[in-house]
């Protein structure tokens, strides 16, 4: 069957779309298809949002390259994402989703993401493109170009044949794979998965929750909270304003330093390990934040980060889940599809500490998950009362 297939028979060919006009012609032909594959060339070293270098399409019979760096008119194109006629692939899509919200304000919709299939395929967690294509074609994938800098302009006939390669099979990857899926009770829940996905990406991130993201902010006490939530707060504000990584504007184990000791003088700064280039750039407004705690009432300081596995209950009521969990799995699908460790960890979370809150529902009593999950809070329950 392979054999029959022209991706299989041919190299990928494609052509370079650089015009407004190019790019209204081919996306009035797509428009017209039931299916797409859909990926992405970026880099991101220091920036907060991802550069966009690249856009790959492939409709079934043509491979379009889309530079955006020269087009200017990319409504035709939000219009495609939009189209809920046309299903679109991708691959490991979360930074790819991440770059159509920047750049385009638009999702692409409806989506099926081919590592999120192969999740309910066996195949084991985060396969990657190049394992699944050596599976189902038997092909080796040349990724001699996947360190270009796809800012970079000319960009070599080598460097666009390896980014055309990854649409110009995953479509018939996508097709393949959604035959066998075909076979299986699971199709329901793939669309569930790639859906969630895509509005847990919409979810804009709060700079007033930034604080919650900080590693060992559970060992601060209410405030040092205060003062880590002004500055995450600020930090990811500034890091959105100059489209700079976190990290490049303030460290987070530097933020969380401050918040704990609270220092008055900028030298105080260099000796909780600041750097220099922090402390000259940013040292003064770190500084007025940290004077700013004072006017605020204790009352509205933050709750104290409560760690669950703290709680001397906690490794009992771990294991009888995961023991649960395991009696409950189907024999065709892995127990980590159903619930990672840190999904089990959030239901315990949500019965213990949120008061079972139908606002907050975790992922497992959501969706194809849900029966799993209530089942799983059953035993929870349960074993509440041992």
């Amino acid at each position: 069957m392979n054999c029959q297939l022209k991706e299989i028979q041919n190299k990928p060919h494609f052509k370079v779309i650089n015009t407004d006009l190019a790019l209204a012609e081919i996306c009035h032909i797509v428009q017209q298809k039931s299916v797409i594959a859909l990926d992405t060339e970026f880099i991101r070293i220091r920036t907060l949002y991802p550069k966009l270098g690249l856009i790959q399409l492939y409709d079934g019979e043509q491979v379009y390259l889309i530079d955006p760096i020269v087009i200017q008119n990319f409504s035709p194109f939000v219009a495609l994402l939009a189209n809920q006629s046309v299903l679109k692939v991708l691959h490991a899509s979360s930074e790819d989703l991440e770059v159509f919200l920047h750049y385009f304000q638009q999702l692409p919709i409806p989506m099926r993401d081919t590592q999120i299939m192969a999740n309910f395929l066996n195949f084991p967690n985060s396969t990657g493109l190049a394992t699944l294509i050596q599976h189902y074609f038997q092909l080796e994938i040349d990724k001699g170009a996947s360190r270009t800098d796809w800012l970079a302009r000319p960009l070599s006939e080598k460097q666009l044949i390896y980014a055309a390669a990854d649409v110009w099979y995953l479509l018939p990857l996508y097709q393949r794979m959604q035959q066998e899926l075909a076979k299986t009770v699971w199709q329901k829940a793939v669309e569930d998965d790639c859906n969630s996905l895509l509005i847990k990406r919409e979810q804009s991130k709060d700079p007033e929750l930034a604080y919650l993201s900080i590693a060992n902010g559970w060992r601060l006490d209410s405030l040092q909270l205060m003062r880590l939530k002004l500055l995450a707060k600020w930090r990811q504000e500034e890091a959105m304003k100059r489209d700079l990584a976190l990290n490049f504007v303030v460290r987070s184990e530097h933020l969380l330093q401050v918040a704990k000791y609270n220092p008055k003088h900028t030298s105080e700064l260099l000796e909780l390990g600041l750097t220099t280039q922090e402390v000259r750039i940013h040292g003064k407004k770190i500084l007025h934040l940290l004077t700013q705690v004072k006017r605020i009432q204790p009352i509205e300081y933050p709750a104290p980060i409560v760690r669950i596995a703290d709680d001397p209950r906690y490794k009992k009521t771990l294991k009888a889940l995961q023991e649960k969990l395991k009696a409950l799995s189907p024999r065709d699908l892995p127990i980590e599809v159903i619930a990672s460790k840190r999904s089990l960890e959030s239901l315990i979370k949500w019965y213990w500490l949120e008061e079972e809150s139908v606002e907050k529902l975790p992922d497992l009593l959501i969706g194809w998950r849900r029966e799993f999950g209530l089942a799983l809070l059953a035993t929870l329950k349960s074993n509440e009362k041992i």
